[in-house]
């Protein structure tokens, strides 16, 4: 079975999510060393030290940021191309009459051909609820019943 040239351009789409966050925060990280080197000791004293302190809290928060893509990116390594299974997983792409989820990472909203995909994660609220269901199942969220038509 071929790939699906929708459930192609939806992983593309998380792929490039994935690969300019990555970026973003790689970039940021290297002018905030640039930044803490540069930093040289003056004789302002306390605001010297609140200026490194302030660059080190963000070093530290951008450190968290790109371990937390870098799971994602793992967990996107794991998402097959190929295949179709009869319940929700991941991979999946879910039509319901309200939305289409692609259960990958969550990397928001893209057009396709007109249409609105949502890249959810199975982790998310809907994308927990959406695991493991089949066709014609029905399921409240957010006390909407959403009925699953389609999964490809």
């Amino acid at each position: 079975m071929g790939i699906d040239p929708l459930k192609q351009e939806l992983y593309n789409h998380c792929q490039d999510y994935i690969q300019n966050r990555l970026g973003r925060i790689q970039k940021n990280i290297q002018e905030i060393q640039e930044a803490l080197g540069s930093e040289t000791k003056s004789s302002a004293g306390d605001k010297h030290e609140t200026g490194r302190a302030m660059i080190q809290l963000e070093r530290e928060n951008l450190g968290v940021q790109l371990s937390e893509i870098q799971k994602v990116q793992e967990l996107f390594k794991r998402v097959p191309l190929t295949g179709r299974s009869k319940t929700a997983s991941l991979g999946s792409l879910v039509i319901t009459n309200i939305s289409r989820y692609y259960l990958a990472v969550s990397a928001g909203e893209v057009f396709i051909n007109g249409e609105a995909y949502y890249a959810i994660s199975p982790n998310t609220p809907i994308g927990k609820l959406v695991l493991g269901k089949t066709e014609n199942e029905i399921m409240v969220f957010n006390g909407k019943e959403i009925l699953i038509k389609e999964i490809i």
